[in-house]
């Protein structure tokens, strides 16, 4: 994809999800467009870059390791939102901002314990598997108060709030009716943990229905990279 069809994507999503704020009433400065971009070359990420994108998602280690070598001219915020082996968490807490895809204490430690002294604290989501499906990974929204209290009593972490991908759906209140359980389980969670602030959740098909129930950062890939 060229440059300029990039930077035209990147316009259409944000008009999306202004539109999409202040049909509920939101700022849309409340809203990061995290751009996921996985399996696309380290150019594409600079082209969108250079069309405003600061924030970047990686699901694949190596992968996202290279085009941080490849890219380290640029200053961009690296989230690892895929799935994460025991074995793979040092290089995520040496080099990553954030980290969306925990779903067990062992992974939030390993991170805790790895995270260098000299970086701000690793940003953390926990993955809640909010339509219970056997297919995905995340924890359910019954195990969340405990592990969320225990994560955030981790040093050199920060938790930072929830992260769901649920089943797909093309009509707008189905795809509502996830979200708000996730909503309404990170509201819960602000009782004893008042910091937490953030809820990942929304992709290239649902944005909009998760802007409505409070997103504070949607994950887009698709719309503007192309297919995989």
């Amino acid at each position: 994809m060229t440059e300029l069809a990039i930077a035209k994507n990147i316009a259409k999503l944000e008009n999306r999800i202004r539109i999409a704020s202040q049909n509920c009433g939101r700022d849309p400065a409340g809203i990061t467009l995290l751009a996921v971009s996985k399996t696309k070359p380290a150019a594409a990420v600079r082209e969108a870059a250079a069309a405003g994108v600061r924030e970047f998602g990686e699901n694949y280690l190596q992968e996202a390791l290279e085009k941080m070598e490849a890219l380290a001219d640029l200053e961009l915020t690296w989230h690892f939102i895929g799935p994460l082996q025991s074995n793979k968490t040092r290089p995520v807490a040496e080099r990553f901002d954030w980290v969306h895809s925990v779903d067990r204490l062992k992974t939030a430690r390993r991170l805790s314990e790895q995270r260098p002294d000299t970086l701000p604290p690793l940003n953390l989501c926990l993955q809640v598997n909010i339509s219970g499906e056997e297919s995905k990974a995340g924890l359910r929204l019954a195990e969340l108060p405990a592990l969320a209290t225990e994560v955030a009593a981790l040093p050199r972490v920060t938790l930072r709030g929830l992260m769901a991908i649920p089943a797909p759906s093309d009509d707008p209140a189905t795809q509502r009716e996830p979200f708000a359980r996730l909503r309404e389980a990170l509201t819960a969670l602000q009782v004893t943990i008042p910091e937490l602030d953030t809820l990942s959740m929304g992709m290239s098909g649902d944005l909009e229905a998760a802007i409505a129930e409070g997103a504070t950062l949607v994950r887009i890939g698709t719309d503007i990279f192309g297919p995989r």
